[in-house]
Formats: structure tokens, C-alpha cells, sequence
């Protein structure tokens, strides 16, 4: 079995993974997440996570890529185990660096690709839809989520422009999501 050591390869400037013996270098970088607002009307929906990190706790239908798939096959795809909801893009919404866990997250916004059927997949407890006043901020998983959310509302239902970004307080993703201070109107 190949024991990797961490050094700074030749002609690189970081330290990585190493084999010593062969001198392949192993690679680690960050995690694609993908999701999606969905919304009907003025309402989007959310799904109370059945899994860890932070079960119980309610999140967009979001996951990460799989391999041999676009970023938009597995935003469709993420809604479709999550909320048994089949959608339709409009475009993506939001790009969010989360340094702090090695990822990048690409959120869409969407809406129901016929009618508004959904339901609890395998990883969620329960699927409901929220109107902006309903949403349980106190009960949101992730920062990511709260600027997804601000980020459709401050879009709505009109023309998508630049992607939203990590709020200026937070650009790298550094907050923690037990740390985060919650507000009702973001």
C-alpha cells in the first residue's frame, strides 16, 4: 500500500500528498455542491434534513456533483432524491466558496417542471413550502442557505443577472453554521 507523505513536489508551490515511493502526487480539492431554490409562486421549498450534518435542521434540495454529470443534472437530480420534485432551471442564482469545508457551491433557481408535487426523499424528514414570513430561520442548516434565500429575494421572479456571492462579512465561507446569528427578514 502506497504511504503518501506531505511535501512541496517539484516545480509546485504548495504542499501536497506525496507518494515516496513512485512520487505521484495526490490531488485534494474542493467539493462541487449543487442545488436549487425551488419556487412556486411566492413560496420556495425546503427540506428538514433527515441526515447528518445537521439533521433536523431544514435546507434547499442540494448535494454533491457526481461524476459524468453537469451542474444541472445534478441540481435536477439532488431535487428529485431530496423533495421527489421534478424541475426546471432557470439559471443559476447563486456561486458560494465555502473554504472553510473545501467546497464550491452552485445554486440555481428553479421552479416545478409540471405540477407541484413533492414529498420527503431517503435524506429528508419532511418537504414543505414557505412563504418568505414562514421560513424557520432559527431552523435553517447552513449560511449558504440563508444567502441562497436573500439571494431569491432580492431576485424574485425577474431576469438573472450576475450570480449572487458570499455575503461581504463572510467572502472566504468561514462561518460556522452553529455560529450563525439568525434574522427573520435577512
Amino acid at each position: 500500500m502506497p504511504q503518501f507523505v506531505r511535501r512541496i513536489p517539484d516545480g509546485d508551490n504548495r504542499e501536497r500528498l506525496v507518494c515516496q515511493a513512485c512520487g505521484h502526487v495526490l490531488y485534494e480539492n474542493p467539493k462541487v455542491v449543487v442545488g436549487s431554490v425551488v419556487v412556486a409562486g411566492e413560496q420556495v421549498i425546503l427540506c428538514r434534513r433527515a441526515i447528518q450534518p445537521r439533521a433536523g435542521f431544514w435546507t434547499l434540495p442540494a448535494g454533491f456533483l457526481e461524476l459524468g454529470e453537469t451542474a444541472e443534472e445534478g441540481a435536477k437530480r439532488e431535487a428529485r432524491e431530496e423533495a421527489e420534485a421534478e424541475i426546471a432551471l432557470d439559471g443559476l442564482l447563486a456561486l458560494f466558496s465555502i473554504s472553510r469545508i473545501g467546497q464550491v457551491q452552485l445554486i440555481f433557481r428553479a421552479r416545478f417542471a409540471g405540477p407541484v408535487r413533492f414529498g420527503p426523499g431517503p435524506e429528508s424528514q419532511d418537504v414543505r413550502l414557505f412563504s418568505w414570513a414562514e421560513i424557520p430561520w432559527p431552523q435553517i442548516a447552513f449560511p449558504s442557505v440563508h444567502w441562497s434565500l436573500r439571494a431569491w429575494r432580492q431576485v424574485g421572479s425577474g431576469p438573472l443577472g450576475a450570480p449572487a456571492t458570499n455575503p461581504a462579512e463572510d467572502r472566504r465561507g468561514l462561518t460556522h453554521p452553529e455560529s450563525m446569528r439568525v434574522e427573520g427578514s435577512l
